[in-house]
């Protein structure tokens, strides 16, 4: 484990510190006065402004990590991880073996940080439109993805409701913005569109899908309200509370690329997905526990989604 040692008060311990949202998220929680301890598998220029710990979380021993919490002061605990792997073991090894060690961690500690776990909309399964989903909408997943991260957010909802950790779990929609990561299906269109010319056109198929869409930076200041939240063993959905259809997305996305005429074809198919045809959050809760709405509109999260790609 690299861990750079410095000085200073209380810390938020920010999982996932290098990635789109947890990036997104720590420069959120420093504009408002907090001091952030970074952490990654791996560090660079995502991490660089922050005390940085690098270790991979889901195979430190929890009293380890117990230690690097308690050495750096940590107060909350934002788990901003992701795995966006192929296989079963990927994916329970990123979103539930991590989640049992950093509950480990966090119990065996004296001062118990305050937690606040990322789960995904895509934790409730298939959804028929119109249906807004609530957080009281019984969580029937599908895929491995899914099944998974829920099994993750049920740890975290255990531990909570048990008394033994005090957190939330915040289940955002589709995320895009700045710097979204190329696993994803925008991200892959940001790839695709730059190598696009008239000369050589790309044709994209887009699924016949409407779906919740929310800005990483919405989403960051969601984070920033509910590590401040008294809220505690509660499940809060962070979305748009619209459904918007994928070749509506594409379009602004292309816009925001501003390319030549001829340089893009779009056509109607299926694609892989993470989850159904129809999301859309009820977000309702967000407003009242929290006092959040989302405040970017999809033109400008695709502009930034266009112009300040991953990396």
């Amino acid at each position: 484990m690299a861990a750079l040692s410095g000085a200073g008060g209380p810390r938020i311990a920010v999982l996932g510190a290098s990635g789109c949202v947890g990036r997104c998220v720590s420069a959120a929680l420093t504009r408002e006065g907090h001091e952030v301890l970074a952490v990654a598998r791996r560090g660079g220029p995502a991490v660089a402004d922050h005390v940085f710990a690098g270790l991979d979380v889901a195979a430190v021993p929890p009293a380890e990590l117990a230690r690097l919490f308690a050495r750096h002061r940590v107060r909350a605990v934002v788990n901003a991880t992701g795995g966006w792997g192929t296989t079963e073991e990927e994916m329970r090894y990123a979103h539930i073996t991590l989640v049992d060690r950093l509950l480990k961690a966090l119990t065996l500690m004296e001062d118990r940080p305050r937690l606040v776990h990322l789960g995904s909309v895509h934790e409730y399964g298939p959804v028929p439109e119109p249906l807004s989903v609530d957080e009281d909408h019984v969580p029937r997943p599908t895929t491995m993805y899914a099944r998974t991260k829920l099994a993750g957010s049920e740890l975290v909802l255990d531990s909570t409701r048990s008394g033994r950790v005090d957190g939330l779990v915040l289940r955002p929609v589709n995320v895009c913005g700045p710097r979204t990561t190329p696993a994803s299906f925008l991200g892959a269109v940001v790839g695709r569109l730059r190598a696009a010319d008239p000369a050589n056109p790309v044709t994209l198929r887009v699924a016949d899908a409407r779906r919740d869409f929310v800005d990483v930076r919405d989403l960051a200041e969601a984070v920033v309200l509910a590590v401040a939240s008294p809220a505690t063993g509660r499940v809060v959905n962070i979305g748009r509370g619209e459904a918007t259809a994928m070749r509506e997305l594409v379009e602004l996305l292309a816009a925001a690329a501003e390319l030549p005429p001829g340089s893009l074809r779009i056509e109607d198919g299926p694609i892989d997905s993470k989850g159904g045809n129809w999301t859309r959050a009820d977000i309702r809760l967000a407003g009242r526990l929290l006092g959040w709405k989302p405040r970017i509109p999809l033109a400008e999260a695709m502009r930034a989604t266009w112009e300040e790609p991953a990396g």
